[in-house]
């Protein structure tokens, strides 16, 4: 017998079992089999269901993923623009502060004529206390004006430049301010501490000297204007020599903050050199 009966003798031997299945099944005689068989291919239809369902949810979760970290390297860019924003308005914020702090102390003391300038330098080593400005001869700042915020006294120019000047901060130990004690007027000389403060030397011993009491300049002397603050008394005592009274003044100003001060320009110090002490002559007392 050829291939080609024997294909045929199987197929059709098939097909004739498949038509008896069918028939037996409308007969109902295969229930109980399909019974017991459909409850594992239940199961199975069930887990491949479940699995497929997991499969399409970790593919979800690995878009949404993905999303989200296109997201959140987004926010952090905005983040990073947002919080270089905040730092410049925090800069204008606190430069307008100070200008509007030193705008106060110019419309208070209109018999000043200032000029704003921006701290570029500063030496507080120990050795020397000065400070560096942005404003010169060509601004017509000129040495021995005054310096000062709206906090009080700062120093006064020592060098200029065409284009900057150097100040002679007050907490410097070669300083001397004439001052005096705003409450009992007591007056002395303020100069500047070994470690960065003042003292406020020379105060006759009959003077009062109350502890927070206000010390400015005096104007004696002619070198600054007179009623600039100074500080403020923490306390005094008896000097080495006993001859004078001297207290330790706390000043306002944190000098290693300094960002902006004021130039004073419209006063000019007076030069007392030309009218020097007369020193008294041996002999002069007995002869008049």
């Amino acid at each position: 017998m050829g291939p080609a009966p024997r294909r045929l003798i199987i197929f059709g031997i098939a097909s004739f079992f498949c038509i008896g299945l069918l028939l037996i099944s409308l007969a109902g005689f295969l229930s109980p089999v399909q019974n017991l068989v459909s409850v594992p291919l239940g199961l199975l239809q069930q887990g491949a269901s479940g699995l497929s369902r997991g499969v399409a949810d970790f593919l979800n979760t690995l878009a949404d993923l993905q999303s989200l970290q296109q997201r959140n390297a987004e926010y952090e860019r905005a983040l990073i623009n947002f919080q270089s924003e905040i730092v410049e308005l925090r800069e204008i914020r606190a430069d307008y502060e100070r200008l509007t702090s030193l705008m106060n102390f110019r419309g208070a003391r209109q018999d000043l004529q200032t000029l704003a300038a921006t701290v570029i330098g500063r030496d507080t080593t120990g050795i020397l206390r000065t400070i560096t400005i942005d404003r010169g001869s060509r601004d017509g700042v000129t040495p021995d004006m005054a310096v000062v915020t709206e906090l009080g006294l700062v120093g006064r120019v020592a060098r200029v430049s065409a284009t900057t000047a150097q100040v002679q901060l007050i907490s410097d130990v070669n300083s001397f301010v004439n001052a005096r004690l705003q409450l009992t007027r007591a007056e002395g000389s303020v100069q500047g501490t070994p470690a960065g403060g003042l003292q406020m030397i020379f105060i006759p011993l009959t003077d009062r000297i109350n502890d927070g009491d206000s010390v400015v300049t005096s104007g004696i002397g002619g070198k600054f204007p007179r009623g600039i603050p100074i500080g403020q008394v923490t306390s005094s005592r008896i000097d080495d020599t006993n001859l004078f009274q001297e207290a330790t003044v706390r000043s306002l100003i944190d000098f290693s903050r300094l960002e902006i001060v004021l130039v004073v320009t419209g006063f000019e110090p007076v030069d007392l050199s030309a009218f020097p002490t007369p020193t008294p002559q041996p002999g002069a007392a007995g002869g008049q």
